[in-house]
C-alpha cells in the first residue's frame, strides 16, 4: 500500500526574539553579525507556560481548519518531541484526548530531533503498509529554547520554537517513496542536555566557559558546533547519493532539495559540496530559525505556498543532527 503526504500546517508561538534583542543582551554581537553568521533574523519563542504539547495541539487544529480534515478519520497519532510535558505518560496520549480523537486511535511519542520528521514519515509509511492505520496524524513539536541557558548566545541565535502537523494517508498530494536512515550513537555527547533525566537526575546549576567564551552548563543544551558540522559534512553528502540510488533516480531527476534548516552557513556549505543549483535548494529559516524536527515540514509548506513545488516534481528531504542520526527520502508530488 502506498503512503502519501495529504496535508501540512504549522504553528509558531506569539513571542518573537529578534537579532536586535540578542544584540541588546550581548552587545559584542551586532544584529548584522548574527544574520550573516546563521542566516536568521528572528525566531519565535514559546511562552513561559506553553509546552510542546500545547504547540502540537495548536498545529493540529490549524491542520484541521486549513485543510477541512475530519478528525474522526484519524486512526493513529505520532508525536516527535524532545521536550515532553512529562516523563510519563506520553504527550501523544494527552493530545489524543485534547484533540477529541477516536479512542481506537493508536498514539505514541518518539524522541528524535533534527532527523525526526523523516523518521516520522518512515514510521507512518510502515503503519500504512502493514494495514495498521489509514490516516496518521504526524506532529513535530519542540521548545528547545527552554533548554538554552540565558547566557548561551550561540544557541540562542540559532534555535526557535515551533510545531508542525502532517496528515499521512493512502492518498494525497505527495507519494512517500524509499528511505535511507542512519545512526552513529558514538557521537551522542556532541548535542546533549546532560542533566535532568535518570542518568543524571539532579540539576546542579553549575556552569563554566570554554576558551572561546562559550558557556558550558550540563543542565542546559550543549552543542559542539565544530563536531556537529564535521558529522554533517561527513554523512549528508553520501546520504543524498544513497537516497537517490534507493529511489532509482539520478541527481538531475530531483526538482527540489529540502534539508533540515540547521543554519545558513551549514546549508550553503552542503549545497556547494553537493553541487546543487541554488534554484533547486530551498531555504526557509530567516524568520523562524532552527525549529529542530519542524524545519522540514515548515519548509515544505512554504515551498508549496511559493509555488516551488509543482505536480510531478520529485523532492528530496534530508534530516540530520542530534543522536547522532540522519535520514532521507524522496516525495513525488
Amino acid at each position: 500500500m502506498k503512503a502519501y503526504v495529504k496535508a501540512i500546517s504549522y504553528y509558531l508561538p506569539e513571542s518573537v526574539l529578534t537579532n536586535e534583542d540578542i544584540s541588546n543582551l550581548f552587545p559584542e554581537w551586532t544584529a548584522e553579525k548574527v544574520a550573516s553568521k546563521v542566516g536568521i533574523k528572528s525566531r519565535h519563542i514559546s511562552g513561559e507556560d506553553e509546552t510542546a504539547t500545547d504547540m502540537a495541539f495548536n498545529a493540529a487544529l490549524k491542520l484541521f481548519d486549513e485543510h477541512g480534515i475530519d478528525k474522526s478519520d484519524i486512526d493513529f497519532l505520532l508525536l516527535c518531541t524532545q521536550s515532553p510535558d512529562y516523563y510519563l505518560p506520553s504527550s501523544s496520549c494527552i493530545l489524543q484526548d485534547r484533540l477529541g480523537l477516536n479512542k481506537h486511535c493508536g498514539a505514541f511519542d518518539f524522541n528524535l530531533g533534527c532527523s525526526g520528521f523523516v523518521y516520522g514519515l518512515a514510521v507512518a509509511k510502515g503503519l500504512l503498509s502493514a494495514g495498521i492505520a489509514k490516516n496518521i496524524l504526524l506532529l513535530t513539536s519542540e521548545t528547545y529554547t527552554k533548554h538554552i541557558h540565558p547566557k548561551d548566545k550561540g544557541n540562542k541565535t540559532i534555535f526557535g520554537d515551533a510545531a508542525s502537523a502532517i496528515l499521512i494517508s493512502t492518498e494525497g498530494i505527495g507519494e512517500i517513496r524509499e528511505f535511507v536512515l542512519g545512526t552513529d550513537g558514538s557521537g551522542y555527547e556532541q548535542l546533549i542536555v546532560k542533566n535532568g533525566a535518570l542518568r543524571n537526575h539532579c540539576f546542579t546549576n553549575e556552569f563554566s566557559f570554554d576558551e572561546e567564551g562559550n558557556i558550558l552548563a550540563p543542565d542546559y543544551l550543549y552543542m559542539n558546533g565544530s563536531e556537529v558540522f564535521a558529522f554533517t559534512i561527513r554523512e549528508v553528502p553520501p546520504l543524498v547519493d544513497e537516497v537517490i540510488i534507493a529511489n532509482g533516480l539520478k541527481k538531475e531527476d530531483i526538482d527540489l532539495f529540502v534539508f533540515h534548516q540547521a543554519n545558513k552557513f551549514m546549508l550553503t556549505h552542503l549545497r556547494k559540496r553537493l553541487k546543487i543549483d541554488e534554484e533547486k535548494f530551498f531555504i526557509f529559516m530567516e524568520d523562524v530559525g532552527n525549529t529542530v524536527s519542524s524545519t522540514i515540514p515548515i519548509a515544505l509548506y512554504e515551498a508549496m505556498k511559493q509555488n516551488k513545488i509543482k505536480k510531478g516534481n520529485k523532492i528530496l528531504l534530508a534530516g540530520f543532527g542530534v543522536g547522532l542520526s540522519w535520514g532521507g527520502v524522496v516525495i513525488t508530488y
